[in-house]
């Protein structure tokens, strides 16, 4: 399997820390790249942010149209008739490149895992199944795909992972109740969830790129 292409950037020399970014529904890797000067704090070690495109595919929803995404979408209940062989094949995708991040000298309790609507959905996914500590998990806008057998193939490793979600409280993409049911399923399997909701409709606001500092900050200076 060869590596997703990526966008990548580096906040200084010898990045100790890894950042792997993922993407919505028919964006691409340079969709997040702004974020970073609105996030890094001066504070912080050197962070390598890899930004990977989705593989282009149909999109029943859309259509068929070809676009980028990490699995198809048959209709607007996102939570019915999943694309569960998508999911699993952009999970491993995904997991390669936390791997090469490994093979780079950025161990994996260095690493997080960001990703918005359903590059979150993806990174919730590949989060229950870890064999390995992650840094943290930043899950926004998203919900967990196939979330019975997500649950019932997680890992007790995956238990300690700290996990951010963030949902905005006007969402008509992905209803802020399927993320809050996420929660919840986390939640009861024994994942520590810090949720967050903002008055806002798919999008990701200010606010919620300060509290994600806020998460991240104690980790990167913990001197892991």
């Amino acid at each position: 399997m060869s590596l997703l292409e990526a966008v990548e950037f580096e906040t200084g020399p010898n990045p100790r820390f890894s950042v792997i970014w993922l993407h919505g529904l028919g964006a691409d890797g340079h969709d997040f790249e702004p974020i970073v000067p609105e996030l890094v704090r001066k504070s912080w070690p050197a962070i390598r942010f890899v930004f990977p495109h989705a593989p282009a595919r149909p999109v029943t929803i859309n259509a068929g149209m070809r676009m980028r995404a990490w699995y198809d979408i048959s209709g607007q209940e996102l939570e019915h008739k999943q694309d569960e062989p998508g999911v699993r094949s952009s999970m491993q995708q995904v997991s390669a490149l936390l791997d090469r991040e490994t093979a780079r000298g950025v161990p994996a309790e260095r690493q997080f895992l960001i990703g918005f609507s359903q590059g979150g959905a993806i990174a919730l996914s590949c989060m229950v199944r870890r064999m390995e500590p992650l840094a943290g998990v930043v899950a926004l806008s998203t919900y967990l795909p196939i979330a019975d057998k997500s649950l019932a193939e997680a890992t007790g490793i995956s238990k300690s992972i700290p996990l951010f979600m963030g949902h905005g409280s006007m969402d008509p993409v992905v209803g802020m109740a399927l993320g809050a049911m996420s929660r919840e399923w986390l939640q009861r399997a024994g994942y520590r969830v810090d949720w967050h909701s903002y008055p806002m409709p798919h999008s990701v606001c200010a606010e919620e790129i300060r509290d994600i500092a806020d998460f991240m900050q104690p980790i990167l200076l913990s001197g892991a």
